[in-house]
């Protein structure tokens, strides 16, 4: 405890270029990019393969990688071939690491919406894209948020990984620290980086409960 206390009490963490608030601004960044780019490869695929049922063993192939993907061995692999004169080699394994919870629950989302919704939408009218958008993804939209938010948080609890090629991050504190024997700083950054990820959770816990149509989570509450 007295070293949190010291931690955060410490004016030296409070300012300059390892500040915490800049620490916490890199490691959004590097968390926000990585969840963006896997949200434009997951979502549309998880939608496609969802809706057309094709491809569907690149779910199960998806759904396998996220159990089975050593974040840190791919981010070695990566440096070794890329360097480390750009943030790629750190965006790549986030990116893969997200990726899988993405895909799986969008697609999860589409093909579990009932069967007779969507031949009630055919029998108006409504074609493939129209189905798709306006009848099921609204009524997938919880499970592609709890998506979203499983990879949300992963990414964050995983991005101290950026500090082990040189670049910044809350993860700097848990490097540094380990390498100095500085473990006021060590469990700082331990729990700032857990605090970040709660955080997160909860700010898409409360996106999927202003998101999702008053309709569609009474009739989850009610199944």
């Amino acid at each position: 405890m007295n070293w949190l206390i010291d931690f955060f009490g410490n004016p030296d963490n409070w300012s300059g270029p390892g500040a915490i608030p800049v620490r916490l601004l890199e490691h959004l960044g590097f968390s926000a990019a990585a969840l963006v780019l896997a949200a434009l490869i997951g979502i549309p695929l998880g939608l496609l393969i969802g809706h057309t049922g094709k491809g569907s063993v690149i779910v199960v192939v998806s759904a396998n990688l996220a159990r089975a993907l050593p974040t840190l061995g791919l981010l070695v692999l990566i440096v070794l071939l890329l360097g480390t004169a750009s943030i790629w080699p750190v965006l790549i394994p986030l990116v893969a690491l997200a990726v899988p919870p993405i895909l799986v629950n969008t697609f999860e989302g589409i093909r579990g919406v009932d069967p007779e919704l969507r031949d009630a939408a055919y029998g108006m009218g409504l074609r493939g894209p129209q189905v798709l958008f306006k009848v099921l993804v609204p009524v997938a939209l919880p499970l592609v948020m709890l998506g979203l938010r499983l990879a949300a948080v992963q990414v964050v609890a995983t991005a101290a990984v950026a500090a082990y090629v040189g670049l910044g991050g809350l993860g700097r504190y848990i490097i540094d620290g380990l390498a100095t024997q500085d473990y006021e700083s060590v469990v700082g950054g331990s729990v700032l980086i857990v605090g970040f990820a709660l955080a997160v959770q909860g700010l898409f816990t409360l996106a999927q409960k202003v998101m999702v149509s008053p309709g569609v989570s009474q009739r989850l509450r009610v199944r």
